[in-house]
């Protein structure tokens, strides 16, 4: 059905910002916003765009920012800048593997903490746009990750794990000594018993000798 055939070309094209969604910056720093798009059929005449727009619950809320805009003729050419602002830079690439449309913003103050939106658009797809987003957050300071307890686990753990292969050792040394020990025994006794049969067949024929049948 044609319907469903247009439905089908407006998911060929995907906007992705990753794995996760989050970025944490320090102030005064630069940070990297990373995007990259798919698309099943190609493209043609691509136009991608970013867009700030502040999380802080103003009233009312602040339209979005474009701050960068760029377009791509097809797979063989590198995107042209069509304007963008003065402290982001475009720092992906279209004719490699990935068509990475990633930026850099200089010099993040916490201003700048908020939703940014890389959006794409293809002509060839019948004009379908899709986007994705990513929250940048501001610190003054990295907060370091205490992993104390992780320690405290991981040395219990191999502590358990250290423990478990003494015992497996030690139960084999004991099982090997028991067998070795076993062994012993059933040779002392075979021999033992080959001896009496010995004795007793020699004390035998003696017998048989002492006391010829009577004529």
């Amino acid at each position: 059905l044609p319907g469903l055939h247009v439905f089908a070309i407006t998911l060929a094209l995907e906007v992705s910002v990753g794995k996760t969604n989050t970025v944490t910056a320090l102030n005064n720093t630069d940070v990297l916003l990373p995007c990259t798009f798919t698309t099943c059929i190609g493209f043609q005449d691509l136009v991608f765009m970013w867009y700030f727009n502040s999380t802080e619950l103003l009233t009312p809320r602040p339209a979005p920012l474009q701050i960068y805009h760029g377009k791509i003729k097809n797979k063989a050419t590198e995107p042209t800048l069509v304007s963008r602002n003065p402290r982001v830079h475009f720092v992906g690439s279209t004719t490699k593997k990935d068509n990475n449309i990633s930026i850099v913003l200089n010099g993040v103050e916490f201003s700048d903490a908020g939703k940014y939106t890389c959006h794409v658009k293809n002509p060839r797809e019948r004009n379908a746009q899709h986007n994705a987003t990513i929250f940048l957050t501001v610190v003054h300071k990295m907060v370091e990750t205490d992993n104390t307890v992780t320690l405290i686990i991981v040395g219990v753990v191999g502590g358990l794990i250290g423990l478990l292969i003494l015992f497996m050792l030690i139960k084999r040394v004991v099982l090997f000594i028991i067998k070795k020990t076993q062994d012993g025994k059933k040779e002392c006794l075979v021999s033992s018993s080959g001896n009496d049969n010995t004795e007793n067949g020699l004390a035998g024929s003696k017998a048989e000798q002492k006391a010829p049948p009577k004529a």
